[in-house]
Parts: C-alpha cells; sequence; structure tokens
C-alpha cells in the first residue's frame, strides 16, 4: 500500500463524506493505493455514523472509534499503530487541510528521501489575535529549544515514512512535537512545505487559548525528558551537590566566625541570629531533597505499561 491516511476527529460529521470524496479523487488520479484511518476521539454528534456509512461504501475505509475524548496525541497514537501504508500522511477532519498536498508529500518522501515532512500554512485564515499572533511566539520559542528550523511545528498535515510512526511514542499532548520526537528517535532528515490553509466550512475550531499554555509546558517537559529522562541523577544529582556543598561551606564559614569572635574574647551574636545560618540550612536541605529526586528517578522508569492504553468501543 502507497499511502496511510491518519485522520483524528471530534464532533467533524458534516466535514467527513466530503473529505473522503476529495481523497478518493485524489489518490484515484494519482494511480495511488490507500487507506483512510478515522479515529473517532470520543465524539457525540454523527461521525461515527457517517464513518461506518463510508466503509460500507469503500474497502478503504478504516475506522477506530473510543469510548471516551482522550485527544488529538492519542488518536494519531492508534491511527499510527494500525497504518500500513509505505508512507503516512496525517491530516485534520475539518477541510482546512487540502487533500490535493498529499501526492507532493508523497513524493517528497520517497524520492527525496525526507523521513517527515511538515507543512508550512504560510498563509492563515485563523484570527490574528488569538491564533496567529501566539502560533508564531510558540514556533519561535520551539524553534530555538528544538534546534529544528520549522515555521509551524503544529501543523496537522504532515508525510512520514513509515518507519517513523512506528518508531516514535505520541503520548499526552506531544503531537505538536512530533517532529523532535522523530529527531530524537535518530531520523535527520525533516522538511518543511508549504501548504494551502482552508477556511473552515463547518462547525467550529475544538482548541482554546490554552493550547499554547499547554503547549509551552508539554515543550518544556520534552526537552528535559529529552536531555535526562534516561540520567536524571545527571540534572538533580548535579545541582542537589553543588546546592548541598554551598549550603555545607556558609554553615562552616558561619560557625567559624562564632569561634574566631570566642577566640579573640569578643562577644559573638548567636548562631542562630545570623540569617545566613537559615540560608545554609535551607541550602543543604534543599540539595539533599534534589540529590534524592535524581536517585529514585534512576530506580524509577518514565514508561508506564498503561501511559498509551486506550479504551476502544470499536473497529472497522
Amino acid at each position: 500500500m502507497d499511502i496511510s491516511i491518519v485522520v483524528p476527529l471530534y464532533n467533524e460529521d458534516e466535514s467527513l463524506e466530503k473529505l473522503y470524496e476529495w481523497i478518493n479523487k485524489v489518490m484515484t488520479d494519482n494511480k495511488l493505493s490507500y487507506e483512510i484511518i478515522f479515529v473517532n476521539d470520543g465524539s457525540t454528534d454523527r461521525s461515527w455514523e457517517v464513518i461506518e456509512s463510508l466503509k460500507s461504501k469503500s474497502e478503504n475505509i478504516r475506522g477506530i472509534k473510543f469510548r471516551n475524548n482522550y485527544g488529538k496525541s492519542p488518536a494519531l497514537y492508534c491511527g499510527f499503530k494500525a497504518a500500513q501504508g509505505d508512507v503516512v500522511i496525517t491530516m485534520d477532519a475539518d477541510l482546512q487541510d487540502s487533500p490535493d498536498e498529499i501526492p507532493e508529500l508523497y513524493r517528497m518522501i520517497t524520492v527525496e528521501g525526507y523521513d517527515l515532512v511538515s507543512g508550512w500554512k504560510k498563509k492563515r485564515y485563523d484570527s490574528k489575535l488569538t491564533k496567529n499572533i501566539p502560533s508564531k511566539l510558540y514556533n519561535a520559542t520551539a524553534r530555538k529549544v528544538t534546534g529544528l528550523k520549522l515555521h509551524d511545528m503544529n501543523c496537522g498535515l504532515k508525510a512520514y515514512k513509515k518507519d517513523v510512526v512506528k518508531n516514535i511514542e505520541v503520548y499526552g499532548e506531544m503531537h505538536r512535537y512530533i517532529p523532535y520526537l522523530a529527531k530524537n528517535a535518530g531520523f535527520k532528515k525533516i522538511g518543511e512545505k508549504v501548504v494551502e490553509h482552508r477556511k473552515r466550512e463547518f462547525g467550529v475550531t475544538k482548541f482554546g487559548l490554552n493550547r499554547f499554555v499547554n503547549g509551552y509546558l508539554d515543550l518544556m517537559s520534552l526537552y528535559f525528558l529529552s536531555r535526562f529522562g534516561k540520567k536524571p541523577m545527571h540534572f538533580f544529582g548535579l545541582w542537589g551537590s553543588l546546592m548541598f556543598l554551598l549550603g555545607f561551606f556558609a554553615v562552616i564559614a558561619v560557625g567559624a566566625m562564632k569561634l574566631y569572635y570566642l577566640f579573640v574574647h569578643i562577644k559573638a551574636p548567636l548562631v542562630t541570629d545570623s540569617p545566613y545560618f537559615y540560608i545554609a540550612l535551607v541550602a543543604m536541605l534543599m540539595g539533599t531533597q534534589m540529590f534524592l529526586t535524581g536517585f529514585l528517578g534512576e530506580l524509577v522508569s518514565r514508561n508506564s505499561s498503561e501511559r498509551n492504553n486506550y479504551l476502544i468501543e470499536k473497529e472497522i
């Protein structure tokens, strides 16, 4: 199979049939074999009924239905797990991503040898105040932290070699940083393509401003885990030891000053009257705690067996 198209969705029943017809036309015109994997993320509308109806018309349709609304990352994880195509394309179900981009994305993977190609919605039709400006700031930060020169890290329209999606783990809300996950997994040839961004035809966006706050938190988490996830003692142990030593030497200095006053027969203030004593004590306690955190982090695996365990109600 040439292409697997993974489409995560939540309450998009109005757009699914049109999206399928558009994809089918593009694939037929370009003589590409394909499958569309619709991942229904706990929709409360008729999305699943539409998927079942499309399945009855075409063998190219596959569907996964979650019992609950888990989010886009779990939907992509399950879609990636089910994908069989040599190239995997992800796109949103709201018709803002154009299926006409698929053949060129496929060519960039198969001919130019890219491991991953991320879409760049250079011209957007979203609100400048609530989406465009925050998106530019977010992407600028992401470029600095990840080292990937991508203009639109969170674009839903992406193409991957099959090996990429089978060797990365998308969890929590890490779908925003799949290129970074791929880079950390050893896939170095990551490119970008300007893609068309279309106005939403049906419904409303499912993402609010909180996605930018969560995005920054996830970026910091991913950056830390990529550097210290398998060696937490290198971070906590180092800084814990430095803080403990700083506090320890400060206590010695306070004690030495007390002894000096006694030696020269000068009335010395109580050690506990010195603010430096308490600062030193807190530094030692915090250093000890950070060191123990690093030690416990070495003992506890960050890979939970339940991390990607989602309740799937139906699969067709």
